[in-house]
């Protein structure tokens, strides 16, 4: 009886152990397909990665003397033809980089064939420009000021001439430049503006979210960014930027409503490139409008609806053009203040050019 007894003690015991291994095992399972449901309907940060920098220097530290002649230069309308124009005209730092204009002014009034894009972290972008034409932030920076329609300088020469004829902007090009027997060249005026465009940098409630941050958005804006990623726009707004790292075709299911700018076709005259455009970045996009390359859209909503209709042939509702411009929301940052001050510019002298309005 003691043996039989202890053999059924035994029994009891192991049918024990078996059945709360099988149920451990069980509630384990469910709890891993939970946590891949969970995963599927949340998206995919990694689109949006790596993280944003503070700055876009190619070394560290930048170097502080050349920054600053660059802040100068971007705030000074003696570098246009009628010295009524700057950089911060058409790209203007304290309204996120843009001037909110469908086409922005130049010289004699005479407006651009484009929307003026936002200066601010465009440093990190695939190229410059909507039809990538300059390949960087330093190379861009030289293009408007000898545009006739922009700030119409007739030449290098003319540029040199009014920099040259000021003895602070002499010398801050020589310790912006100290090893260069000419430090006041075209390229120098181009490395310089380069140089302080690629510290602006606008960190936003995105910014915190993609570190983990739960409370930085929402519900609506929460809502949205699954919209934005299951409807397909991070398809080409996606890495760190939410663009400007590709090209795509304006109007890839439905015909884009104009067609008069084919985009990088104009550049290259590649059959491929008609309509081909750089993939804005969305950062900022709530305060950047008028939207598109023909500035041709007031509305974020309005922009998100054409958006879907002619780049993914999908039609949103009101709710979900709503919920996806709250999330858009969400990557509006923060300009940088103190980096952002305009300067105490150097002083003409009697040698400084006139002002030319023909």
């Amino acid at each position: 009886m003691t043996l039989q007894w202890h053999h059924g003690t035994r029994d009891k015991i192991q049918r024990f152990i078996v059945f709360w291994v099988v149920l451990a095992a069980t509630l384990l399972m469910l709890l891993g397909v939970s946590d891949v449901a969970m995963a599927d309907e949340s998206p995919n940060l990694a689109l949006f990665g790596p993280p944003l920098p503070e700055n876009f220097y190619p070394q560290q530290p930048a170097d502080p003397e050349l920054v600053d002649l660059g802040r100068s230069l971007y705030f000074d309308k003696r570098l246009s033809k009628n010295q009524d124009i700057s950089c911060n005209s058409c790209h203007q730092l304290d309204h996120y980089g843009v001037d909110n204009q469908p086409f922005s002014p130049g010289h004699k009034g005479q407006l651009g064939g484009r929307n003026s894009p936002s200066v601010y972290n465009a440093a990190a972008h695939v190229a410059q420009f909507w039809d990538g034409r300059a390949a960087d932030v330093e190379a861009q920076a030289k293009g408007p000021i000898l545009n006739p329609v922009e700030m119409a300088m007739p030449s290098e020469a003319q540029v040199l001439k009014v920099l040259n004829s000021m003895p602070e902007y002499v010398e801050a090009f020589a310790t912006a430049f100290p090893q260069d027997k000419r430090p006041v060249t075209y390229d120098h005026l181009g490395q310089a503006i380069g140089a302080f465009e690629r510290g602006l940098v606008t960190p936003a409630p995105f910014d915190r979210y993609f570190a983990g941050d739960q409370t930085a958005l929402n519900a609506k804006q929460q809502r949205g960014l699954t919209l934005f990623v299951d409807a397909g726009c991070a398809q080409c707004h996606n890495g760190t930027y939410f663009g400007g790292n590709t090209y795509q075709k304006a109007g890839r299911v439905n015909p884009w409503p104009n067609q008069e700018d084919q985009g990088r076709y104009k550049v290259t005259g590649d059959e491929y490139d008609r309509m081909l455009f750089k993939v804005p970045s969305l950062r900022n996009v709530t305060e950047t409008g008028p939207y598109f390359h023909d500035g041709s859209v007031k509305s974020l909503k309005a922009a998100v609806v054409q958006m879907a209709n002619t780049q993914l042939g999908k039609d949103l509702s009101n709710a979900e053009a709503g919920d996806i411009a709250a999330f858009l929301d969400s990557l509006t940052g923060e300009p940088p203040a103190d980096y952002i001050q305009p300067p105490i510019l150097p002083v003409s002298t009697e040698s400084t050019p006139a002002a030319d309005p023909t």
